[in-house]
Formats: structure tokens, C-alpha cells, sequence
């Protein structure tokens, strides 16, 4: 089962990469209006993969992480986590807080918010 949910899972990844500007745009308006196009993004799959690969919570399907600068010149980390579902998923929330204080641990509290 894990090779199926990859297999959805990698094209949703791909399009966020290809997209991510007019993704953030149509989902998150408020976060878009606040980041600086300009200067461009950056996605730290590395960074991401690091803190991940060795959590206890059972599957592990993080997506895309995205480093931006906002229009007051912070910069910014952006975690983005999409999965589509057949079922809901008790520990959902759990994983994405795991996701959220190991990359905060890791990388320091001035880059998270």
C-alpha cells in the first residue's frame, strides 16, 4: 500500500513545485499577499527529509518545504503538507506537530514561526 499512496502523493508534489506561487495565491490569499515574489523561494526537500526520516509515528509523507522572504524582508519557512486521503486519519495532526518541532528543534526558532 505505501508504493500506491507514493504514487499519488508524487504528482501533488511535483505540481506544488511547478506551481507553488499560484498555489499559495489560490489557498493561502493572506500568506501569499505577505511574501516577497521577488526575491523568489527556495524548496529545502534536504532539510525537510532530515528531521523526517527517522520519526516513530508511523507513515511519513511530508511534502514540501519552502524557505521565502516576506514583504519586510524576514526570511520565512513554509511547510506544506498535502495528502490525498480515502479515509480520515487519527494521527494526522499528531504527524504535522512532529513535522513542525523537529525542523523548529533542527533549524532554530527565528526561522519558524
Amino acid at each position: 500500500m505505501p508504493e500506491l499512496r507514493d504514487a499519488f502523493d508524487s504528482p501533488w508534489k511535483d505540481i506544488i513545485e511547478v506551481y507553488f506561487e499560484d498555489f499559495m495565491r489560490f489557498f493561502f490569499p493572506h500568506i501569499h499577499a505577505e511574501i516577497d515574489w521577488e526575491r523568489g523561494y527556495e524548496f529545502l526537500d534536504q532539510e525537510l527529509s532530515q528531521v523526517v526520516r527517522d520519526a516513530e509515528l508511523g507513515k511519513r509523507l511530508a511534502d514540501k518545504l519552502v524557505k521565502v522572504w516576506t514583504l519586510s524582508g524576514d526570511e520565512t519557512w513554509v511547510l506544506l503538507n498535502i495528502e490525498v486521503q480515502s479515509q480520515e486519519e487519527r494521527q494526522f495532526s499528531d504527524r504535522v506537530f512532529t513535522y513542525h518541532y523537529r525542523l523548529r528543534d533542527k533549524y532554530s526558532y527565528s526561522q519558524l514561526g
